[in-house]
């Protein structure tokens, strides 16, 4: 039985060198993950990028990114990003070595404020854009500008408390929007007062001063993401999604001010 035991004691011994060694390399890697994810925003987005802080753990597989920074200011406009903190989950024991791809995307502190979605028409990177399994976002604040998306309710900020997505290519800083799972968010509206969303399992509620004192509910069924289209096809279809979204509210209240007015026997 010696030769079992000895055995058992090299592969004991070879185990806690791996785990060394994976320890080693989180730390190794950690600056040059954190610059490859800022590169990767830059060239995607053609904008300046930084991350000031963060740390990766190949042995409980994380990673953490503190205070990312993003700013492009050109001809086409001007796109402002700030995250507080990003975690990504990865395999853990070292397995993220191999695949890398993010199990969990958690987005806290987002403040993203863009002057015109043609700043997301971008030419196709040259490294694939990234693949995460589910997103989690909590606490952003979006401002759109009026020729962004609302040309004629002017600029709009959206804060969303929570959302939750499920397989996203991120090709644009708004691709989790396409397989969105649940969200609660307010929107600030120009001409004054709050409009309250609530999206869950396929169904949209939509409260606020705009729709009188009963909030307003119907089934959204969201587009499907398309893995041959590129930033550009991505923003186009968000953009045909949100007018024909809001025509179909306004066709909704006019129905139910209908009825209000006309009920039926």
């Amino acid at each position: 039985m010696k030769w079992l035991r000895r055995l058992a004691a090299i592969a004991g011994a070879l185990v806690a060198l791996w785990l060394v060694a994976v320890i080693g390399l989180g730390f190794a890697l950690e600056g040059r993950t954190r610059r490859g994810v800022a590169e990767r925003l830059a060239e995607s987005l053609r904008a300046d990028a930084a991350i000031a802080g963060g740390e990766l753990s190949l042995l409980h597989g994380s990673l953490a990114l503190d205070d990312l920074t993003v700013r492009r200011e050109d001809g086409i406009g001007t796109l402002s990003l700030h995250v507080a903190q990003i975690r990504c989950d990865l395999p853990p024991l070292g397995a993220a070595l191999v695949d890398r791809q993010c199990r969990a995307l958690i987005v806290r502190g987002t403040q993203l404020d863009v002057s015109t979605l043609a700043l997301f028409h971008l030419h196709r990177p040259r490294r694939p854009p990234l693949h995460v399994r589910r997103v989690v976002i909590d606490d952003a604040q979006l401002a759109l500008a009026a020729t962004a998306l609302t040309p004629d309710l002017g600029r709009v900020a959206i804060h969303i408390d929570h959302a939750e997505a499920g397989d996203t290519v991120f090709k644009t800083p708004l691709s989790f929007l396409f397989t969105l799972r649940s969200l609660h968010a307010t929107i600030a509206l120009p001409a004054g007062g709050n409009l309250d969303i609530a999206y869950d399992a396929g169904t949209l509620r939509l409260a606020g001063a705009l729709f009188g004192a009963s909030p307003l509910e119907l089934p959204l069924t969201l587009p499907d993401p398309d893995p041959t289209d590129d930033a550009s096809a991505e923003v186009g279809k968000l953009v045909g999604f949100g007018r024909a979204l809001g025509e179909r509210l306004v066709a909704q209240r006019a129905a139910d001010w209908l009825r209000s007015k006309l009920p039926l026997p």
